[in-house]
């Protein structure tokens, strides 16, 4: 697939002959760390995603294998426990045109909110259900604690299997307990960069779509990104997102489909959020992109930089190449920006505020009107909505609403998350990217008791340390955040 528009932007060629002339996609395919970072940490053993397509070509009879014994022993729901990485693609694929008629129904549960797993448990024990439990470290807390409570409620290890590094103590669990399926993957990936890893390809495989040909296209894609020149698909579009933040214009408006913006939202932000630089991705339109510190990404509908038709969301080879075009531009827009794409600084910083909140307690944070959380939003920065809420209630059906008016009311730009979701997303843009966010924090007020088996709190207890931990690591870094009631 060619570049389509090529955008006019006199920051675009500069950074674009930067990376020619550095030759960046030569260095990036050798595996060359100094492309980003004279330490090599968290770098030389996160680069196996550009030649995973290829890899999971080879690791697809495995796959189909577990998915064709599902099948044969009547699985007829899945439910895929994960955070960030390990779900944001699988709800690509589930939500999309590209799943096959006689796939099982596909519930993904990435919230630690109480009504959202006892909902996800009534669904599965009225079918035969597999539980996928999907964390590259093993130890991802929301996951293992949903792991927790379906054991208590099953307990039968027909019906569950994991997707995890070897050796990680989800890994040594599944073994010892003799889960259906363990998938291990790739260790020299991280999890905004794996989906077209086991993290998937298994969700992929269990829903019936055409992972040849998703694989196949993003191989091709990857071999036209090789290329030190203007030519290269992932470097033009790299450049334009590298170029125009250094520059100032520091939000990308991805004009695309929902689902597909939605997963590139991790991948820009917690690639690009550090050091105080960063991309604030705007999953949006045409109305969104209005002002001087935006560019615009689009499929099919202009913009500064149009990639063209192409429908990802119906299309597995087009959906395969899209996703290896935006990882590689991902990784040399922070090339352009002097970070380290594969880093993550600031994620700990929450999760050790949540734990402290679990154990000492979630203190008192004050409810302020709408009008005084946004004070000092305005044009050049940005409003993040975070919504601690059941994402299938109200609050959060009618969050995109909100964006909307408060970007119109504010001049900012504006984006909405469903928390604790975005912890392992966006989340690392917020404290570590640059300081001109306006963070809007919400909490469902009555939240159900779910008891979390082994443990002295329950999922009504982490959501609320999640959240609270948030609010403290978000102040800690001198954020602006406040948190307003629920029914503005």
């Amino acid at each position: 697939m060619g570049l389509g528009t090529l955008p006019t932007l006199h920051a675009v060629p500069d950074a674009a002959n930067e990376l020619i002339e550095q030759h960046a996609a030569t260095r990036m395919f050798g595996g060359d760390h100094t492309l980003w970072s004279p330490d090599p940490t968290e770098i030389t053993n996160r680069l196996g995603w550009l030649g995973e397509p290829d890899h999971m070509s080879g690791a697809l009879d495995a796959v189909q294998r577990a998915t064709d014994d599902a099948r044969a022993r009547g699985i007829r729901h899945v439910v895929w426990c994960g955070m960030g990485g390990s779900s944001l693609f699988p709800e690509l694929l589930a939500g999309s045109a590209l799943v096959a008629t006689d796939a099982p129904s596909f519930t993904v549960l990435d919230t630690s909110h109480p009504a959202a797993v006892a909902r996800a448990a009534e669904a599965a024990e009225a079918t035969s259900t597999l539980y996928v439990f999907a964390s590259k470290s093993g130890g991802t807390l929301e996951t293992r604690s949903q792991l927790d409570f379906f054991w208590a409620r099953s307990g039968d290890p027909a019906h569950f299997a994991v997707v995890t590094d070897a050796g990680s103590a989800l890994d040594q669990l599944a073994t010892e307990r003799g889960f259906s399926a363990v998938h291990h993957a790739t260790p020299t990936i991280g999890g905004r960069y794996s989906a077209l890893s086991h993290f998937g390809v298994v969700a992929a495989s269990l829903l019936g779509v055409d992972v040849k040909a998703m694989l196949g296209a993003a191989s091709a894609m990857a071999n036209e990104c090789r290329v030190d020149a203007a030519a290269n698909p992932g470097l033009q579009l790299g450049a334009l997102l590298g170029g125009s933040a250094r520059e100032g214009r520091d939000k990308a408006v991805l004009d695309a489909p929902a689902a597909f913006a939605q997963w590139l939202e991790q991948l820009i932000a917690e690639s690009t959020g550090k050091h105080d630089k960063g991309i604030l991705p705007v999953p949006g339109d045409v109305s969104d992109a209005d002002g001087p510190d935006r560019v615009r990404v689009s499929y099919g509908r202009g913009g500064d930089l149009d990639l063209g038709a192409a429908d990802v969301t119906s299309d597995a080879a087009a959906l395969g190449r899209e996703v290896m075009r935006w990882e590689i531009a991902t990784a040399l827009a922070g090339a352009v920006l002097q970070i380290n794409p594969f880093d993550q600084p600031d994620v700990e910083a929450a999760k050790q505020a949540a734990s402290k909140v679990l154990a000492d307690g979630p203190g008192d944070i004050a409810i302020v009107p709408l009008n005084d959380a946004l004070a000092g939003a305005g044009p050049g920065r940005y409003v993040a909505l975070q919504a601690f809420v059941d994402p299938d209630g109200p609050v959060a059906r009618n969050l995109g609403d909100r964006r909307v008016a408060v970007r119109d009311r504010t001049g900012a730009a504006a984006t909405a998350a469903i928390g604790p979701r975005y912890l392992h997303s966006t989340g690392q843009l917020h404290k570590g990217g640059p300081p001109s966010g306006t963070f809007v924090q919400m909490l469902d007020a009555d939240l159900p008791h779910l008891a979390i088996p082994g443990r002295n709190y329950g999922f009504h207890d982490l959501i609320t340390a999640q959240a609270a931990g948030d609010y403290a690591a978000l102040s800690a870094s001198g954020r602006a955040v406040a948190r307003v009631a629920t029914d503005w």
